[in-house]
């Protein structure tokens, strides 16, 4: 190979090392590190809490819309292993209302965006004392009654029959009254119920009191 040839080549592979140094300098100014200013400047990849107001609950998408201390918004993803924490017992996402306090434990998801695997609530909406909501404010409430096939009380939930081959999932709110919630605990297989609910879609209700 003579001289020219060998500068040639070296000239080459100089330059394609530049172009890699550019190339891998640059992916850090991309999603992450927006995702990464607005959740308190850390760089994305690692494991985010943050402290926020409930501003929305899209189960569609299955993403939360969380308003941060700074006033800003963000949107979070959930799904059914999320788990939502208040005074040590667990609830499903859908239990969460426009207004409640939560902390919010979040980590990358593979759309560069952020997925929230564990939500604690640090103050309901409604206040701690179980509000009971019968139905004069709100159309949406329901008188329901059946037949409960099934209870999940770990996660706050029971299957009731209410016709045949008609199941509903009946998910406890987390600001449940003592009554309600001493109801639910001592819910057993066959029992028959009636109580007032809030439909969230065709088959899943979230209950406002036991009758």
């Amino acid at each position: 190979m003579s001289t020219v040839q060998r500068t040639i080549r070296g000239a080459a592979i100089i330059g394609l090392f530049a172009v890699g140094a550019c190339q891998s300098g640059g992916a850090g100014g991309g999603l992450g590190s927006i995702l990464g200013s607005v959740l308190g400047g850390q760089q994305q990849g690692q494991t985010q809490q943050i402290d926020a107001t409930v501003r929305g609950v899209d189960t569609r998408s299955q993403q939360l819309t969380l308003q941060q201390t700074n006033g800003q918004n963000v949107g979070v993803l959930f799904d059914n292993n999320t788990q939502v924490v208040y005074q040590n017992r667990n609830y499903p996402v859908t239990s969460l209302e426009n207004g409640d306090r939560i902390t919010a434990r979040l980590q990358p998801s593979q759309n560069g965006g952020y997925y929230a695997d564990l939500i604690t609530v640090t103050q309901p909406v409604n206040g701690s004392a179980g509000t009971v909501n019968n139905g004069n404010t709100n159309n949406n409430v329901q008188t329901l009654q059946g037949t409960v096939r099934q209870v999940d009380r770990n996660n706050g939930l029971f299957t009731v029959e209410t016709s045949p081959n008609v199941v509903l999932t009946v998910s406890m709110p987390y600001n449940a009254g003592r009554n309600d919630a001493a109801r639910f605990q001592n819910l057993r297989n066959g029992d028959f119920v009636r109580f007032a609910g809030t439909y969230l879609n065709t088959s899943r209700v979230q209950l406002t009191q036991f009758y």
